[in-house]
């Protein structure tokens, strides 16, 4: 795992000294070496994390066998072994080094751009030919690692963070509006989009071609691609493929010269993770949990419970409200635009004990989206009742004058069309802002700027889904969209700035490509069954740990927020939501944001995470663009 940067510019926009800022910015996510190339019209430079082959051979910028390419290359690809014999019997290529790095760049000199669909892995990764003076990126499947890019027509620049181009002074920062407004309603903002009209976040499952004046994009991967015509119904069968998948995916991601442990908090998706881990690892097996002082939201018992059973050397921190206000400043710097998952903060806090004692780290992030373990699937299911969908306003109307239990769900059934509903019900789950709220809430200049409230990508989420190779019922179609937007620019976003923040990489067994495609095509029935959320997942669970130990409500990585916004963080709002500075950036009006604290304060809880956005916002917005 490292952090990678670099540009392409025949007109010499970038120099030198740019790229050592550039990569410095993100010495964080590889404290172990550093190195660049430069040459007329391109700059790379890496920092390293070292992972595996820890000689200085593996350093990078590293040149291929026959010096023609040279690569900055960060993540992560577990097989490997298997491309470098492949390599070794039919080119003849012998290696210096046992490292993926060079694995990866001699694959690309033998194969081109095709090399990536043999690689199993996360990663980010450029190749520059210097004999065509032609550059190329990857982005890996799914999005696990990720790369910032900026390009003018005539001028490149990438990175592995928001916070290296922006070293580059030569790039216009205006801030991108319709990113603002994503943020707003999702509480993250979506690829391509950053919070700078000028970058942009590649892709998933991309690869761009840059070359004199010209960059080509090519979509190599596409999750809907791998959706066939017919599920996976028998379950027996399925329960032998899934168990063997898991079992391989996580003999895979154990590799590594640098001690490993798990991340557990006791739930069904980590708990899996550990069972497997323990079982093919030859050494006892390091994990690690949160817990918070606050009963309600401390599981720390569960992860003990799991981790005593399966006989791991288990290490735990209960979190207080000052150990997150110790981590304010640094949780902004470390996603460099404006995000809003709180559970960054316990996230950070794992990471950080998580590094004391080991370099690598596997989670569970990707069960819940692939298995259909959040609530969100039954409010999809519910909101394409034939009944609810004809009377929902009404609904909605009889909702808002309930209590405040049941007012927290009237936004639910306020939907503009079935295009948008998708990312409704993620808003709605999430506590963010619906669009409807949205255009109450906005400042008259903010909702009169072209483009400021585009939704061209939530839209065609909705048309693309209908045109896959087979129905989908709307519970699935649900996790389809969290898979393209939730799962990859919040919850891969989170656990990246968070663990590379402490120079500590995070491996996500479930979303080897080969589970993805595999949970894509298994029913639904078998994902959701009798009543029981990520059935199969927990079928096969249940043969390493009791199922006695999780028979309780499933419950989020999440920090008191709504209590510690009341309270202990109270001074968040008073410092970033006062009149001047909400007039100041006059993007909602301040008669809104003052309605909707006095709301928060007054007894409507459910406000807690929408305060959360405006906070985080504006906090960055005074850092960022005074």
């Amino acid at each position: 795992m490292c952090g990678i940067s670099g540009f392409y510019s025949i007109h010499n926009k970038f120099n030198k000294q740019d790229l050592v800022k550039m990569t410095d910015a993100i010495a964080h996510r590889g404290p172990d070496a550093h190195g660049y190339y430069i040459d007329e019209c391109v700059g790379l430079g890496h920092r390293r994390l070292s992972i595996i082959d820890l000689s200085d051979n593996a350093n990078q910028p590293m040149h291929s066998a026959d010096n023609r390419y040279v690569i900055v290359y960060n993540g992560e690809v577990y097989n490997y072994l298997e491309i470098a014999s492949e390599l070794k019997h039919k080119f003849n290529v012998h290696f210096k080094t046992s490292s993926d790095s060079e694995v990866v760049l001699e694959a690309y000199a033998r194969y081109g751009a095709n090399c990536v669909e043999k690689f199993n892995g996360m990663f980010a990764f450029a190749i520059y030919d210097k004999q065509k003076k032609e550059l190329f990126i990857c982005r890996d499947r799914i999005g696990i690692k990720p790369l910032y890019y900026f390009w003018d027509g005539e001028n490149f620049a990438f990175a592995s963070e928001l916070k290296s181009l922006i070293k580059l002074s030569s790039i216009p920062l205006k801030i991108n509006n319709n990113a603002v407004y994503h943020f707003l309603h999702l509480g993250f903002i979506p690829a391509p989009l950053s919070i700078f009209d000028s970058i942009k976040k590649m892709e998933s499952g991309t690869w761009l071609h840059i070359s004199d004046k010209n960059l080509k994009s090519n979509k190599y991967s596409s999750i809907n691609k791998q959706i066939a015509s017919e599920t996976i119904t028998n379950e027996k069968e399925a329960t032998v493929k899934l168990n063997d998948l898991i079992m391989s995916s996580v003999g895979y991601q154990l590799k590594s010269d640098v001690p490993f442990g798990v991340f557990l908090s006791g739930g069904i998706d980590s708990s899996l993770i550990t069972a497997n881990a323990v079982n093919l690892s030859k050494s006892k097996v390091n994990t690690f949990s949160i817990g918070f002082e606050e009963n309600k939201y401390n599981e720390s018992t569960y992860a003990k419970a799991v981790a005593n059973h399966l006989g791991t050397n288990h290490h735990e921190f209960i979190v207080s409200y000052k150990d997150a206000i110790d981590l304010i400043d640094t949780a902004f710097d470390a996603y460099s635009e404006p995000f809003a998952d709180s559970s960054a903060f316990p996230t950070m806090l794992v990471s950080k004990l998580a590094k004391q004692h080991v370099t690598v780290t596997l989670s569970g992030e990707g069960g819940d989206e692939l298995f259909l373990g959040y609530g969100a699937y039954q409010w999809a299911k519910r909101l394409n009742n034939p009944f609810i969908k004809a009377f929902r306003k009404p609904i909605a109307k009889i909702l808002s004058k309930s209590n405040s239990r049941f007012q927290r769900h009237t936004d639910y059934f306020r939907f503009p069309d079935s295009n948008l509903q998708y990312s409704h019900i993620l808003s709605q789950e999430q506590n963010c802002f619906s669009l409807e709220e949205l255009d109450n809430i906005l400042t008259s200049d903010f909702n009169n700027q072209p483009g400021s409230k585009d939704t061209v990508a939530l839209n065609n989420f909705g048309n693309e889904i209908e045109h896959v190779s087979r129905d989908l019922k709307s519970i699935e179609k649900q996790a389809i969209f969290d898979l393209h937007f939730y799962l990859q620019d919040d919850l891969l976003t989170k656990v990246d700035r968070a663990s590379m923040n402490y120079s500590l990489e995070t491996r996500v067994p479930f979303l080897d490509h080969r589970i993805i495609e595999f949970a894509l095509n298994l029913s639904p029935d078998l994902k959701y069954k009798n009543g029981i959320s990520k059935y199969l997942l927990k079928e096969i669970l249940y043969q390493y740990v009791p199922k006695k130990m999780f028979d309780r409500p499933k419950q989020g990585f999440a920090i008191p927020l709504e209590k510690w916004l009341k309270n202990e963080l109270r001074f968040l709002i008073e410092e970033n939501l006062s009149k001047e500075i909400i007039e100041k950036y006059n993007i909602i009006t301040f008669e809104s944001a003052s309605r909707l604290i006095k709301d928060f304060l007054n007894g409507k809880n459910y406000l807690y995470n929408r305060i959360w956005l405006l906070i985080v916002l504006h906090k960055w917005l005074q850092k960022n663009n005074s």
